[in-house]
Protein backbone atom coordinates (compact mmCIF):
# COMPACT_ATOMS: atom_id res chain seq x y z
CA UNK A 1 0.00 0.00 0.00
CA UNK A 2 1.15 3.36 -0.88
CA UNK A 3 2.20 5.76 1.94
CA UNK A 4 0.69 9.19 2.30
CA UNK A 5 1.96 11.39 0.62
CA UNK A 6 1.55 14.86 2.68
CA UNK A 7 1.19 18.13 0.75
CA UNK A 8 1.17 21.99 1.47
CA UNK A 9 0.17 24.34 -0.54
CA UNK A 10 -1.32 28.08 -0.02
CA UNK A 11 -4.07 29.67 -2.51
CA UNK A 12 -4.66 33.22 -2.27
CA UNK A 13 -7.45 33.69 -0.21
CA UNK A 14 -6.81 30.76 2.13
CA UNK A 15 -4.53 27.77 2.70
CA UNK A 16 -5.17 24.71 2.97
CA UNK A 17 -3.38 21.14 4.05
CA UNK A 18 -4.48 18.05 1.81
CA UNK A 19 -3.14 14.51 2.88
CA UNK A 20 -3.64 11.76 -0.06
CA UNK A 21 -3.03 8.38 -0.58
CA UNK A 22 -4.42 6.17 -3.02
CA UNK A 23 -7.57 5.66 -1.88
CA UNK A 24 -8.26 9.44 -2.09
CA UNK A 25 -7.84 12.77 0.63
CA UNK A 26 -7.61 11.87 4.06
CA UNK A 27 -7.05 15.16 5.97
CA UNK A 28 -7.99 18.34 4.41
CA UNK A 29 -8.09 22.07 5.73
CA UNK A 30 -11.03 23.17 4.28
CA UNK A 31 -10.82 26.86 2.29
CA UNK A 32 -11.51 29.79 4.98
CA UNK A 33 -10.85 27.43 8.51
CA UNK A 34 -8.03 28.21 11.06
CA UNK A 35 -4.76 25.95 11.63
CA UNK A 36 -5.38 22.40 12.82
CA UNK A 37 -4.46 22.86 16.72
CA UNK A 38 -2.98 19.02 16.28
CA UNK A 39 0.87 19.01 15.63
CA UNK A 40 0.84 16.67 12.78
CA UNK A 41 4.96 15.76 12.71
CA UNK A 42 4.73 14.10 15.88
CA UNK A 43 2.23 11.83 14.45
CA UNK A 44 2.43 11.69 10.60
CA UNK A 45 -0.34 10.19 8.81
CA UNK A 46 0.04 7.27 7.10
CA UNK A 47 -2.86 5.24 5.41
CA UNK A 48 -1.23 2.34 7.31
CA UNK A 49 -1.98 3.83 10.79
CA UNK A 50 -5.54 5.59 9.93
CA UNK A 51 -6.99 2.00 9.07
CA UNK A 52 -5.37 0.27 12.43
CA UNK A 53 -7.39 3.23 14.24
CA UNK A 54 -10.11 3.04 12.32
CA UNK A 55 -10.57 -0.97 13.23
CA UNK A 56 -9.66 0.00 16.65
CA UNK A 57 -12.12 2.50 16.90
CA UNK A 58 -15.01 -0.16 16.12
CA UNK A 59 -13.49 -3.26 17.92
CA UNK A 60 -15.01 -4.60 21.34
CA UNK A 61 -12.07 -6.15 21.89
CA UNK A 62 -10.51 -2.59 23.38
CA UNK A 63 -12.86 -3.46 26.13
CA UNK A 64 -12.70 -5.51 29.30
CA UNK A 65 -15.61 -8.03 28.45
CA UNK A 66 -15.42 -7.65 24.69
CA UNK A 67 -18.72 -6.24 24.08
CA UNK A 68 -18.06 -2.13 23.99
CA UNK A 69 -15.64 -0.24 20.92
CA UNK A 70 -15.50 3.35 21.07
CA UNK A 71 -18.28 2.77 18.27
CA UNK A 72 -20.64 1.64 20.71
CA UNK A 73 -21.23 5.74 21.98
CA UNK A 74 -20.17 7.19 18.85
CA UNK A 75 -22.13 6.05 16.19
CA UNK A 76 -21.37 7.77 12.51
CA UNK A 77 -25.17 8.44 11.74
CA UNK A 78 -25.21 9.90 14.86
CA UNK A 79 -21.84 12.50 13.53
CA UNK A 80 -20.18 9.66 15.96
CA UNK A 81 -22.79 10.66 19.06
CA UNK A 82 -25.06 9.04 20.48
CA UNK A 83 -29.11 9.21 20.36
CA UNK A 84 -30.17 5.95 22.31
CA UNK A 85 -29.11 7.61 25.85
CA UNK A 86 -29.33 10.78 27.89
CA UNK A 87 -26.15 9.35 29.31
CA UNK A 88 -23.53 7.05 28.01
CA UNK A 89 -23.71 3.50 28.79
CA UNK A 90 -20.86 1.17 29.38
CA UNK A 91 -20.05 -2.68 30.23
CA UNK A 92 -22.40 -4.62 31.64
CA UNK A 93 -24.84 -1.66 30.45
CA UNK A 94 -23.62 0.61 33.31
CA UNK A 95 -25.07 4.02 33.32
CA UNK A 96 -22.38 7.07 32.53
CA UNK A 97 -22.46 10.99 34.16
CA UNK A 98 -22.30 12.62 31.10
CA UNK A 99 -23.39 12.30 27.17
CA UNK A 100 -21.86 10.97 24.75
CA UNK A 101 -20.47 13.80 22.76
CA UNK A 102 -20.35 14.22 18.59
CA UNK A 103 -16.48 13.48 17.29
CA UNK A 104 -16.07 15.50 14.21
CA UNK A 105 -13.16 18.54 13.22
CA UNK A 106 -10.99 17.16 16.34
CA UNK A 107 -7.98 17.99 15.09
CA UNK A 108 -9.29 21.89 15.65
CA UNK A 109 -9.51 21.28 19.36
CA UNK A 110 -7.56 22.25 22.24
CA UNK A 111 -8.66 20.12 24.57
CA UNK A 112 -11.20 17.14 24.83
CA UNK A 113 -14.05 16.06 26.90
CA UNK A 114 -16.74 18.03 28.28
CA UNK A 115 -14.27 19.05 31.60
CA UNK A 116 -11.34 19.32 29.25
CA UNK A 117 -9.66 16.44 31.40
CA UNK A 118 -7.51 15.36 28.14
CA UNK A 119 -5.20 18.08 26.47
CA UNK A 120 -4.18 15.92 23.51
CA UNK A 121 -5.84 13.87 21.20
CA UNK A 122 -3.43 11.14 21.30
CA UNK A 123 -4.12 10.42 24.65
CA UNK A 124 -7.88 11.16 25.04
CA UNK A 125 -8.74 7.04 24.36
CA UNK A 126 -7.39 6.45 27.09
CA UNK A 127 -9.97 8.15 29.14
CA UNK A 128 -12.62 5.98 28.27
CA UNK A 129 -11.05 2.69 27.20
CA UNK A 130 -9.95 2.89 31.55
CA UNK A 131 -13.17 4.28 33.06
CA UNK A 132 -14.43 1.17 34.98
CA UNK A 133 -17.95 2.02 33.76
CA UNK A 134 -16.98 3.05 30.10
CA UNK A 135 -14.92 0.31 28.76
CA UNK A 136 -13.12 -1.11 31.73
CA UNK A 137 -9.65 -2.11 30.91
CA UNK A 138 -5.97 -1.14 31.33
CA UNK A 139 -3.47 -0.29 27.94
CA UNK A 140 -1.33 -3.04 29.04
CA UNK A 141 -4.11 -5.28 28.97
CA UNK A 142 -4.88 -3.90 25.34
CA UNK A 143 -1.71 -4.15 24.29
CA UNK A 144 -1.45 -8.13 25.37
CA UNK A 145 -4.50 -8.96 23.78
CA UNK A 146 -3.78 -6.82 20.54
CA UNK A 147 -0.87 -8.66 20.48
CA UNK A 148 -2.11 -12.36 20.64
CA UNK A 149 -4.76 -11.59 17.47
CA UNK A 150 -4.17 -13.43 14.74
CA UNK A 151 -5.23 -9.63 12.89
CA UNK A 152 -3.53 -6.98 14.71
CA UNK A 153 0.47 -7.47 14.84
CA UNK A 154 0.38 -7.79 10.96
CA UNK A 155 -1.26 -4.42 10.58
CA UNK A 156 0.60 -2.74 13.43
CA UNK A 157 3.67 -4.12 11.25
CA UNK A 158 1.88 -2.25 8.27
CA UNK A 159 1.49 0.77 10.37
CA UNK A 160 4.59 1.32 12.13
CA UNK A 161 7.38 -1.33 10.47
CA UNK A 162 7.35 -3.86 12.76
CA UNK A 163 4.59 -6.36 14.10
CA UNK A 164 5.10 -4.94 17.82
CA UNK A 165 2.04 -3.75 19.98
CA UNK A 166 2.34 -0.77 22.20
CA UNK A 167 0.37 1.58 24.03
CA UNK A 168 1.61 4.11 22.23
CA UNK A 169 1.06 3.04 18.91
CA UNK A 170 -2.31 2.00 19.76
CA UNK A 171 -3.34 5.63 20.93
CA UNK A 172 -1.46 6.69 18.24
CA UNK A 173 -3.61 5.03 15.63
CA UNK A 174 -6.96 5.74 17.44
CA UNK A 175 -6.06 9.16 16.88
CA UNK A 176 -5.32 9.23 13.57
CA UNK A 177 -7.88 7.56 12.49
CA UNK A 178 -10.33 10.55 15.06
CA UNK A 179 -8.43 13.31 13.07
CA UNK A 180 -9.39 12.49 9.37
CA UNK A 181 -13.20 12.70 11.09
CA UNK A 182 -13.90 15.83 9.11
CA UNK A 183 -17.16 17.72 8.73
CA UNK A 184 -17.14 20.36 6.18
CA UNK A 185 -19.50 19.83 3.16
CA UNK A 186 -22.81 20.93 4.73
CA UNK A 187 -25.27 23.09 2.94
CA UNK A 188 -24.07 26.32 4.92
CA UNK A 189 -20.37 25.10 3.20
CA UNK A 190 -21.55 24.97 -0.16
CA UNK A 191 -23.18 28.73 0.97
CA UNK A 192 -19.82 30.07 1.77
CA UNK A 193 -18.20 28.56 -0.62
CA UNK A 194 -20.83 29.94 -3.26
CA UNK A 195 -21.32 26.87 -5.31
CA UNK A 196 -23.16 27.58 -7.96
CA UNK A 197 -27.03 26.85 -7.56
CA UNK A 198 -27.14 26.53 -3.77
CA UNK A 199 -28.59 28.92 -1.64
CA UNK A 200 -29.93 29.62 1.90
CA UNK A 201 -33.94 29.47 1.54
CA UNK A 202 -35.80 33.03 3.12
CA UNK A 203 -36.44 31.09 6.28
CA UNK A 204 -32.58 29.94 6.07
CA UNK A 205 -31.30 33.53 5.73
CA UNK A 206 -33.28 34.77 8.23
CA UNK A 207 -31.99 31.97 10.52
CA UNK A 208 -28.13 33.41 10.34
CA UNK A 209 -28.86 36.27 11.07
CA UNK A 210 -30.72 35.58 14.36
CA UNK A 211 -27.82 32.83 14.56
CA UNK A 212 -25.07 35.65 14.19
CA UNK A 213 -27.01 38.11 17.00
CA UNK A 214 -28.00 35.41 19.35
CA UNK A 215 -25.30 32.45 19.28
CA UNK A 216 -21.89 33.25 17.42
CA UNK A 217 -20.15 34.51 20.53
CA UNK A 218 -19.77 30.80 21.99
CA UNK A 219 -20.54 29.00 18.29
CA UNK A 220 -18.11 30.86 16.30
CA UNK A 221 -17.87 30.13 12.59
CA UNK A 222 -16.46 28.18 11.14
CA UNK A 223 -16.11 25.48 13.52
CA UNK A 224 -19.12 26.56 14.85
CA UNK A 225 -17.18 26.54 18.48
CA UNK A 226 -14.68 28.35 20.33
CA UNK A 227 -13.37 25.47 21.96
CA UNK A 228 -13.85 27.43 25.44
CA UNK A 229 -15.62 26.64 28.51
CA UNK A 230 -18.84 28.34 29.28
CA UNK A 231 -21.83 28.21 31.48
CA UNK A 232 -25.05 27.69 29.26
CA UNK A 233 -27.19 28.69 32.48
CA UNK A 234 -28.72 24.48 32.76
CA UNK A 235 -29.87 24.20 36.47
CA UNK A 236 -27.37 22.12 38.04
CA UNK A 237 -28.57 18.41 38.27
CA UNK A 238 -29.49 17.22 41.54
CA UNK A 239 -28.95 13.68 41.20
CA UNK A 240 -25.75 14.29 38.92
CA UNK A 241 -23.91 17.06 40.70
CA UNK A 242 -21.44 18.04 37.58
CA UNK A 243 -19.23 21.16 38.65
CA UNK A 244 -17.96 21.04 34.87
CA UNK A 245 -14.75 22.01 34.52
CA UNK A 246 -14.09 22.53 38.09
CA UNK A 247 -13.63 19.33 39.07
CA UNK A 248 -10.23 19.36 37.06
CA UNK A 249 -9.51 22.29 37.87
CA UNK A 250 -10.98 22.90 41.70
CA UNK A 251 -11.05 26.63 40.32
CA UNK A 252 -14.37 27.99 41.82
CA UNK A 253 -14.28 30.51 38.56
CA UNK A 254 -14.39 27.06 36.33
CA UNK A 255 -18.03 26.15 38.28
CA UNK A 256 -20.99 24.97 36.23
CA UNK A 257 -18.55 25.31 32.95
CA UNK A 258 -18.56 22.46 30.23
CA UNK A 259 -17.02 22.53 26.79
CA UNK A 260 -18.89 24.46 24.31
CA UNK A 261 -20.15 22.03 21.32
CA UNK A 262 -19.42 22.54 17.69
CA UNK A 263 -22.94 23.07 16.11
CA UNK A 264 -21.88 21.04 13.00
CA UNK A 265 -24.32 17.96 12.78
CA UNK A 266 -26.28 19.25 15.55
CA UNK A 267 -29.55 18.26 13.81
CA UNK A 268 -28.42 14.46 14.49
CA UNK A 269 -26.39 14.35 17.30
CA UNK A 270 -29.21 14.61 20.05
CA UNK A 271 -30.18 14.50 22.68
CA UNK A 272 -28.12 17.59 24.21
CA UNK A 273 -25.88 19.14 26.51
CA UNK A 274 -23.15 17.88 29.01
CA UNK A 275 -26.17 15.28 30.39
CA UNK A 276 -28.27 14.76 27.40
CA UNK A 277 -31.42 16.09 29.62
CA UNK A 278 -33.00 18.10 25.91
CA UNK A 279 -34.50 15.33 23.74
CA UNK A 280 -34.26 18.07 20.74
CA UNK A 281 -33.37 21.57 19.18
CA UNK A 282 -37.12 23.35 19.77
CA UNK A 283 -36.12 22.50 24.01
CA UNK A 284 -32.55 23.74 23.70
CA UNK A 285 -34.29 27.10 21.82
CA UNK A 286 -36.93 26.91 24.81
CA UNK A 287 -34.14 27.10 27.20
CA UNK A 288 -32.02 29.72 26.07
CA UNK A 289 -35.39 31.60 26.18
CA UNK A 290 -37.35 30.82 29.11
CA UNK A 291 -35.28 28.78 30.93
CA UNK A 292 -31.67 30.26 32.37
CA UNK A 293 -30.49 29.77 35.63
CA UNK A 294 -28.15 32.70 36.99
CA UNK A 295 -25.29 31.77 38.48
CA UNK A 296 -21.97 33.89 39.22
CA UNK A 297 -20.13 32.24 36.04
CA UNK A 298 -23.26 32.99 33.29
CA UNK A 299 -21.33 34.68 30.75
CA UNK A 300 -22.77 38.24 30.06
CA UNK A 301 -24.32 37.60 27.04
CA UNK A 302 -27.05 35.06 28.79
CA UNK A 303 -27.53 37.30 31.66
CA UNK A 304 -29.96 39.47 29.12
CA UNK A 305 -32.90 37.26 28.14
CA UNK A 306 -32.78 36.20 24.59
CA UNK A 307 -36.11 37.45 22.88
CA UNK A 308 -37.19 35.00 20.24
CA UNK A 309 -40.61 34.31 18.73
CA UNK A 310 -42.07 31.09 17.57
CA UNK A 311 -41.04 32.43 13.68
CA UNK A 312 -37.65 33.48 15.35
CA UNK A 313 -36.97 29.95 16.71
CA UNK A 314 -38.10 28.19 13.13
CA UNK A 315 -35.70 30.01 11.25
CA UNK A 316 -33.20 29.17 13.19
CA UNK A 317 -33.13 25.94 13.40
CA UNK A 318 -33.85 25.01 9.72
CA UNK A 319 -30.53 27.42 9.32
CA UNK A 320 -28.87 24.83 12.17
CA UNK A 321 -30.30 22.29 9.88
CA UNK A 322 -28.37 23.47 7.15
CA UNK A 323 -24.85 22.31 9.09
CA UNK A 324 -26.05 19.14 8.71
CA UNK A 325 -23.48 17.03 6.42
CA UNK A 326 -24.49 14.23 5.17
CA UNK A 327 -21.38 13.17 3.27
CA UNK A 328 -19.51 12.93 6.40
CA UNK A 329 -22.39 10.37 7.75
CA UNK A 330 -22.32 8.61 5.26
CA UNK A 331 -18.58 8.45 4.62
CA UNK A 332 -17.65 4.44 4.09
CA UNK A 333 -14.12 5.56 4.92
CA UNK A 334 -15.21 5.82 8.40
CA UNK A 335 -17.72 2.93 8.65
CA UNK A 336 -17.29 -0.20 10.24
CA UNK A 337 -14.58 -2.14 8.55
CA UNK A 338 -16.04 -5.37 8.18
CA UNK A 339 -13.24 -6.08 5.71
CA UNK A 340 -10.84 -6.45 8.41
CA UNK A 341 -12.62 -7.17 11.75
CA UNK A 342 -15.11 -9.73 9.65
CA UNK A 343 -12.20 -11.65 8.03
Amino acid sequence: MKRIIVMFFVAAIASAFVTHSGNGAYFTIPEFWPKPEYNFSKNPLSQEKIQLGRALFYDPLLSADNTISCSSCHSQYNAFAHSDHKLSHGIADQIGTRNAPALQNLAWRSSFMWDGSAHHLDAQALAPLTNPIEMNETIEHIVAKLQRSNKYPKAFYAAFGDSIVTGQRTLQALSQFMVTLVSSNSKYDKVMRKEKGIAFSESESKGYLLFKENCASCHKEPLFTNDRFESNGLQPDSLLKDIGRMKITGNQKDSLLFKVPSLRNVEVSYPYMHDGRFANLQMVLFHYTNGIHQSKTLPKQLRKKMNLCEDDKRNLINFIKTLTDEEFLRNKDHSYPKEFLLK
